[in-house]
């Protein structure tokens, strides 16, 4: 039996506003959005691999704040665990610096006006049940 993967997806707020990503590549994503992240290195907890995508792909410092309940499959052996997070004070503005080329802002009334990659559309539901809940 092949081991999972876990990849990290940051749902990252600014107030009730959340990041989206538009992806630049590989070809078979470009052009469709997604919570950005990335996967969970071998000895690196999910939490670290969150801050450390953030960096890498948004030049941003994040926080993790709590795991979004649910995993969602990816092409296997990945599988897709959402955090919630948000920027440490002081962290420049996101910037798309890799497998991106546009990142926007989105309000609740704005969550499905982008095309976001299937495995997203479902972690975003949950994040609009939690917020109607208030818990994020």
């Amino acid at each position: 039996m092949t081991e999972r993967i876990v990849v990290v997806g940051a749902a990252l707020f600014d107030g009730d506003r959340l990041l989206a990503a538009r992806r630049s590549a590989p070809p078979a994503l470009a052009g469709r959005w997604e919570l950005p992240g990335g996967k969970v290195e071998p000895g690196e907890s999910p939490e670290a691999a969150l801050v450390r995508e953030l960096h890498e792909e948004l030049g941003v410092d994040a926080d993790p704040v709590a795991r979004v309940p649910g995993e969602w499959p990816l092409k296997p052996p990945y599988v897709l665990h959402v955090w919630t997070a948000r920027l440490r004070p002081g962290s420049p503005d996101p910037k798309p610096l890799q497998d991106h080329d546009e990142l926007r802002w989105l309000t609740r009334g704005e969550l499905w006006t982008v095309p976001w990659l299937d495995q997203d559309v479902e972690a975003v539901r949950e994040l609009t049940t939690l917020q109607g809940r208030g818990a994020v």
